[in-house]
């Protein structure tokens, strides 16, 4: 079992560049994938940006050039540096990893960020 707890939400101000960050639980093994969802309110969960062992990054449309996801070399962490932000930012937040080939099977609690002056 694998537990994933994130930091770093909270109330920001539009522009702004907080980061977020997620550790897990495990140091026995190295997670193939971890990545970062959001969930705003009223909508439907979304994937925000994944990363791989080695380094292959995957972003959302409305992130890129915006966000910036990345792993320590020898960590179970995942960081989720977010630049320039907007009030459509606002969301929770989720890490989450990926044991299996198909999906996300851990997930953590999430942390909210609002966006807001």
């Amino acid at each position: 079992q694998v537990q994933l707890v994130e930091s770093g939400g909270g109330l920001v101000q539009p522009g702004s560049s907080p980061r977020l960050s997620c550790a897990a639980s495990t140091t026995s093994f190295r997670i193939p994938t971890m990545g970062w969802f959001r969930q705003a309110p009223g909508k439907q969960r979304e994937l925000v940006a994944t990363i791989t062992n080695g380094g292959p990054t995957n972003y959302a449309d409305s992130v890129k050039g915006r966000f910036t996801i990345s792993r320590p070399n020898a960590a179970n962490t995942v960081y989720l540096q977010m630049n320039s932000l907007e009030p459509e930012d606002t969301a929770v937040y989720y890490c989450a990893a990926k044991t299996t080939i198909t999906y996300f099977n851990y997930w953590g609690k999430g942390t909210l960020v609002t966006v807001s002056s």
